[in-house]
Formats: C-alpha cells, structure tokens, sequence
C-alpha cells in the first residue's frame, strides 16, 4: 500500500469531501448548491465539503474558517471564486508563493509554493457562522490535516478569532505543545509551539478588506514573516 504524504493527504481530502457528520451544514451546502446565484446560474456547484488545497509537503499553512456559499461551495477549491480568495492569493502571488494572483475555478492552474490552505470548518455556514458544535465536530478532520503535514509544517498563519480559537485546540491534538494559558488572538501575534511558529491575521472577510482595517500591506507583511520563519523567504 502506497504510504506516501501525497497519497495519505489525498485520501484524506476524499474523504472530508464525503462528510455529512452536521445536518445543518449539509441541508444549506446542498440548497445553495441548487439554488445558486445568479450570476453562477451556469455552474455546477461543487456543494460538499471543501478539503485544503496545496503540497503535502507544506511548511506554511493557511487557516481561515469556513468556505463561502457562493465561493468554495461552488468552485470546490478554498478561498476560490470569492472576494476573500481576490486578496489572499494576490498577497501570495506579491511574495512569491503563488504561481498567478487568481484563483477562479479549481481548473485554472493555480498552483502554491510550499503552502497549504484549510480551515476548521469545511462546509459553507448560513451567514458564515459556524456554531460551536459544528467547529467541534469538524475539528478531527484539521488535527488529521495537521498530523500528516507536521513533518514540513514551520508556521502557521491563522485568519480571524473564530479560526484562532479553533486551530489551538487542533495543534495540540496533533501533537503541538500549545501554551496555557492559551495565548489570545490578535493581528500580528506570533506564538511559538515547539518547533512551529502560529501567526494570528484578521481574516481576508469584505467586512475586513473593505473598511481598511485589513490592508493588503498588512496582510502581506504577515505573510512575509510567516513563510520566512517557515524557510520560504
């Protein structure tokens, strides 16, 4: 049996496509996907769990929160289709871990340089809020994530509170001695977890890009420190 990182990550990727653990999540994935909007009437939505995208020998991951309904729910691929996805992969193609500043559709040719991408919650959330027990139940999916990826992984930037708070109790399932008391999230917070440093990012949201207080220097300035604590800059 083929034990390889890339085979055991790609078998992990099917089979978090194929979850349906949470009721709630799985009836509005599925009724978005039929729904749709209408300047995607033309698609076919992807309407599953999206799994992380990226090498299986990542030594930066990304964690943001949850795919969007119209985003990754449609395309199949994280932070793809959506505003969000607009101002990540361009501040990766900026600092060179991203072969182009797009990301569109799962088959555009969009490639990363020694990143990962994923998040807590794999299922688009109504009003993009996950609840407590969804993120909890989802978790085993990022420590598996998080177990394969550890012997590449370096740094970690995490995207927002929601995913802080989510991705610290993961770290230490997956063997990572995280500090208690748990260190607090905030923009530029750098937290070291024995042999991995964990940056904290306000997430790529409209809410966030939009109003100013995410800036795409900001973004890129953490994103810069993080890959080179990882050895990619």
């Amino acid at each position: 049996m083929d034990r390889t990182p890339l085979t055991q990550l790609a078998h992990l990727d099917q089979r978090v496509s194929g979850c349906r653990a949470c009721p709630r999540l799985v009836a509005w994935r599925e009724h978005v996907a039929r729904a749709k909007r209408a300047a995607f009437a033309d698609w076919t939505y992807w309407g599953r769990p999206v799994p992380g995208f990226g090498p299986a020998d990542a030594r930066l991951l990304i964690v943001g929160l949850a795919p969007a309904a119209h985003g990754g729910n449609r395309t199949g691929r994280m932070f793809t289709g959506d505003r969000s996805g607009d101002v990540l992969y361009q501040a990766l193609y900026d600092i060179g871990l991203a072969s182009q500043p797009t990301s569109v559709s799962a088959g555009d040719g969009l490639e990363l340089y020694g990143v990962r991408v994923t998040a807590p919650v794999h299922c688009a959330p109504p009003a993009n809020k996950p609840t407590p027990e969804e993120r909890d139940t989802c978790r085993h999916w990022l420590v598996e994530e998080l177990t394969l990826l550890r012997p590449t992984l370096r740094a970690a930037v995490v995207l927002g509170a929601f995913g802080w708070q989510a991705a610290l109790p993961a770290f230490a399932a997956a063997g990572w001695t995280v500090p208690r008391p748990r260190p607090a999230f905030a923009h530029g917070a750098r937290v070291g977890l024995d042999g991995l440093d964990l940056f904290g990012c306000f997430h790529v949201s409209q809410r966030n890009t939009f109003t100013g207080r995410l800036t795409p220097e900001m973004l890129r300035d953490v994103l810069r420190t993080a890959a080179e604590a990882a050895g990619l800059g």
